[in-house]
């Protein structure tokens, strides 16, 4: 690994670790079909809590694998961004909401649009345009100065992160390791209490593998901050912002290094191409309604407006967040779920009373 390292260089060896677990994360689409939106519309409109459940216990295993690294030395979890920034529960919920609810009407999270654009589906490639653009329009554009002033992100100075485990740890003198690890035992538990669920072992295990790919995604990029040169984040998965810098990277990628982010961006593409050939699904697809792609465009401005107030989306916040049990991932996982029941319920039943 360290001939890795120093043969092509941090920024690349980084953006590799990112390309293999997008890699993963992309086979889990295509394949394992796991997706928060279609897991929240089976679960709400299909009768079936067969694909949430897939999420939850690809959340438990998350936290289990990454209080594992914490505690094998191999993460330090205090570096990453949910736990170095100060925890804004409006933004979260504020932004959970829009995300959640532009979620629904693109018809896909950043996720979810990418590997559907490496099944061929030239619409996402439209979702994902915009969506990176209108992220980086809040992030780091006209509307930043706006953005830092209702919510200025203001580093971490308390002793203790603002984690769960780490809460728990510091008022009961415990470390937060094993109870990190309780918790997502008992999340995966909770997953896994349905005969229906236990019988389908292919659900099981894309589960496993978004886990792995989560997990890997902290475990690589700390490796390279500890063993290389360059002050490089220790991050993980995400499909907001780094849509927009994925983006800027392909205008200007002579003058800007990769990234971990470029890296899983590109991954998912590749994994979700190879799975979706795989699987004979790879085919042309483009919007034939123009209604329905006003529809998804505004969508998914709504949606990448909404990642950069809540710090991350159905992967960054409601998987990698959740993964270091950070305040913000339960509460901003329940703003996008609110926000695309919203969502759902307007294109499905028109918000029409019930009778």
């Amino acid at each position: 690994m360290q001939a890795l390292l120093d043969t092509i260089g941090d920024s690349n060896t980084v953006a590799l670790m990112g390309a293999l677990g997008g890699i993963l994360l992309g086979l889990a689409a295509r394949i394992g079909r796991f997706c928060t939106l279609g897991a929240i519309e089976d679960l709400l409109y299909g009768g079936s809590s067969q694909r949430m459940r897939m999420y939850v216990l690809a959340i438990g295993a998350s936290i289990v694998g990454a209080f594992s690294l914490i505690g094998a030395e191999l993460l330090e979890a205090e570096l990453s961004f949910y736990y170095s920034i100060r925890w804004m529960p409006l933004a979260g919920v504020l932004g959970g909401l829009m995300f959640g609810y532009g979620m629904a009407l693109a018809g896909n999270c950043g996720y979810g649009a990418i590997a559907r654009l490496g099944g061929g589906d030239l619409r996402s490639f439209v979702i994902v345009l915009v969506m990176g653009v209108s992220a980086y329009f809040v992030l780091a554009g006209p509307l930043a100065p706006l953005r830092n002033w209702a919510f200025p992100q203001i580093d971490v100075t308390a002793p203790v992160p603002p984690g769960i485990a780490h809460q728990i740890g510091a008022f009961t003198g415990m470390s937060p390791v094993p109870i990190g690890i309780a918790i997502g035992l008992a999340i995966m538990i909770g997953a896994l209490a349905s005969r229906e669920f236990l019988k389908d072992a292919g659900a099981i295990f894309w589960s496993l593998v978004v886990a792995v790919a989560v997990v890997s995604g902290w475990a690589g990029s700390q490796w390279v901050t500890t063993n290389g040169f360059d002050a490089l984040p220790v991050v993980s998965h995400s499909f907001s912002a780094p849509v927009g810098e994925t983006i800027l990277f392909a205008m200007n990628g002579s003058v800007r290094p990769l990234s971990f982010a470029v890296g899983s961006v590109g991954g998912v593409w590749l994994g979700a191409f190879i799975g979706s050939t795989v699987k004979g699904h790879f085919r042309w697809e483009a919007c034939e309604d123009p209604r329905e792609l006003r529809r998804q465009i505004f969508g998914a401005i709504v949606m990448g407006i909404g990642a950069i107030l809540a710090i991350g989306c159905t992967v960054g916040q409601g998987l990698t967040a959740f993964s270091l049990l950070a305040f913000s991932a339960p509460v901003t996982f329940l703003a996008i779920f609110a926000g695309a029941a919203v969502g759902l319920r307007q294109l499905i039943e028109g918000f029409q009373p019930a009778e």
